[in-house]
């Protein structure tokens, strides 16, 4: 928990000292005005499952200048460089609502937020910003929900893109948007399907009225006003 403290205490302070803008979260791995950049891969020995100089080049490094904050300590996930077994350097993602440059088909009809303020009806501690992802799922640094089935509510629509990870007694680290951080708990068991070492999980999986996904859902974003 404390590695989630720190980070949610580095975004705050990006926020405060920026004008209430948040950091910028792009969903390709290299752009620069992201806040952070990389690709990892699980199923192959990627260079930026090892790389720490996009940790450093963080919009968050300046807060912090710890390498040691950007994963759980219980994500032992490794990736094999030659005869060298290393440690992956990243395990967290962020909201993918929180300053993207743009929305996904599957995430049309709600509102990314630029800034804080732009929360509009929804409680601080109701908006996920950072959570620990499937060490068998996480590539860039952008958590993806897909909206789909929230509202109008189908649960039978609803699908998996990014996992949560559950290395906790089925539970998972989740910071918030009002400064903490929590172990939540899974509910729904199609959720922490267990790890299989070096197969990657698969993207859009269906899971029908799983109530893990509807909680992110809530948590994720706004919709946007309707046209009179």
């Amino acid at each position: 928990m404390n590695n989630l403290r720190q980070m949610n205490f580095s975004w705050t302070m990006y926020t405060d000292d920026n004008d209430d803008n948040l950091l910028p979260n792009a969903i390709y791995a290299n752009r620069r005005n992201s806040w952070v950049q990389g690709w990892l891969n699980y199923s192959q020995s990627a260079p930026d499952n090892t790389n720490t100089v996009y940790l450093m080049q963080s919009h968050l490094w300046p807060s912090h200048k710890s390498l040691g904050i950007w994963k759980c300590p219980a994500d032992k996930s490794t990736s094999r460089h030659g005869r060298r077994e290393l440690p992956r350097v990243r395990g967290f993602a962020m909201n993918g609502f929180l300053n993207p440059p743009g929305l996904q088909q599957w995430q049309a009809g709600y509102r990314p937020m630029r800034k804080l303020s732009d929360a509009d009806g929804k409680q601080m501690s109701e908006i996920y910003v950072v959570l620990v992802q499937r060490e068998d799922r996480i590539n860039n640094g952008y958590f993806a929900v897909d909206m789909n089935g929230y509202n109008p509510r189908n649960p039978n629509a609803t699908r998996w893109v990014d996992y949560p990870a559950h290395y906790h007694n089925n539970a998972g680290g989740v910071t918030l948007a009002d400064a903490h951080a929590v172990i939540k708990k899974l509910g729904d068991p199609r959720t922490s399907v267990p790890i299989r070492k070096g197969v990657s999980i698969p993207i859009f999986v269906s899971s029908p009225k799983n109530a893990d996904i509807f909680l992110l859902q809530h948590r994720s974003a706004q919709r946007k006003p309707s046209r009179r």
